[in-house]
């Protein structure tokens, strides 16, 4: 039997919650109100049983992607596939690190599918699956770390642009990360690539066999990870300007890399309270806007 997940609408009388199990999703759908009735119906309806979907073929989600071959099945198994291959040649990456993207984007399609709206985003525990219709734009705002509060930064992606997906990743996210930053933020054509993205770049935030930093394996924490023995991240104490320097330079090198193979149209490195952006072009002020007091690694952030 179909496990019927939990279903409200928030105090606003706009947004819908939808959660069942680790799947906890915010959307919100701007149109006219039969639109956005059709609109959330959708949503409801393919977010039934989305979870026993993928459920049913976890043992498949958790093993190391194949670049090659693809052996799901689901939709949105074979998305979270989709998403990681272009990685999977060079890194240790599985279709888990694209779930929560690729769920978005699933109860996205359900909704643009059956309505005509303006504006809709499907938030998946901060990886966000958008719709914009021409003229429309979409702001978010970024804390420096994902379990902290206060706004550090405002994102606005416009209907001319061609991101779609946004993603965060890093150690003190929902899942465990192989390096040390706060939070690395994707920007994407898609939610699913910019997860698996965010992945790829947090991981790469790192300062290899450094003693102030305190690893344990992710089955230690979680026997069922698909992370296995891999050494995950458990705390980072003191370093220094030079290291966290160093760092975030290891993750923007790779985000550079991704942004030279179309794999992610702009990232955000954090990490002790410094940033690093890596974007085709400086982004300020139409697209990030930063606090004023912005520190000396902040202002010379663009690659």
């Amino acid at each position: 039997m179909t496990r019927l997940p939990q279903i409200r609408l928030l105090a606003d009388g706009k947004r819908l919650h939808l959660q069942d199990g680790p799947i906890d999703l915010i959307v919100e759908a701007v149109g006219s109100e039969a639109d956005r009735r059709a609109a959330y119906d959708a949503a409801v309806r393919r977010f039934t049983g989305l979870l026993d979907e993928l459920c049913s073929e976890l043992p498949l989600l958790r093993r190391v992607a194949d670049a090659d071959r693809c052996l799901l099945q689901g939709v949105v198994a074979r998305r979270m596939h989709a998403a990681v291959a272009p990685f999977a040649a060079a890194h240790f990456i599985t279709p888990m690190a694209a779930v929560a993207g690729s769920v978005a984007e699933e109860i996205l399609g359900a909704m643009t599918g059956v309505a005509r709206l303006d504006r809709v985003y499907v938030n998946n525990g901060g990886d966000i699956a958008l719709y914009l219709a021409d003229g429309e734009r979409f702001s978010v705002g970024l804390m420096d770390r994902p379990d902290a509060s206060g706004t550090m930064r405002t994102i606005s992606i416009d209907a001319d642009e061609p991101s779609r997906g946004i993603a965060t990743s890093g150690r003190h996210g929902r899942s465990f990360s192989l390096g040390i930053a706060d939070a690395v933020t994707v920007l994407a054509e898609t939610a699913s690539q910019a997860d698996a993205a965010a992945t790829i770049i947090a991981n790469s935030v790192d300062l290899p066999g450094h003693p102030a930093i305190m690893r344990c394996p992710a089955r230690d924490l979680q026997p069922d990870s698909d992370l296995g023995a891999r050494l995950v991240t458990r705390g980072v104490g003191e370093l220094s300007e030079a290291e966290i320097a160093a760092a975030l330079e290891a993750g923007a090198a790779c985000a550079r890399r991704l942004l030279a193979m179309g794999l992610i149209d702009s990232a955000i490195l954090r990490l002790h309270g410094e940033s690093l952006v890596v974007a085709p072009k400086a982004i300020e002020p139409t697209v990030l806007q930063a606090p004023a007091a912005a520190s000396a690694m902040e202002r010379l952030m663009h690659a």
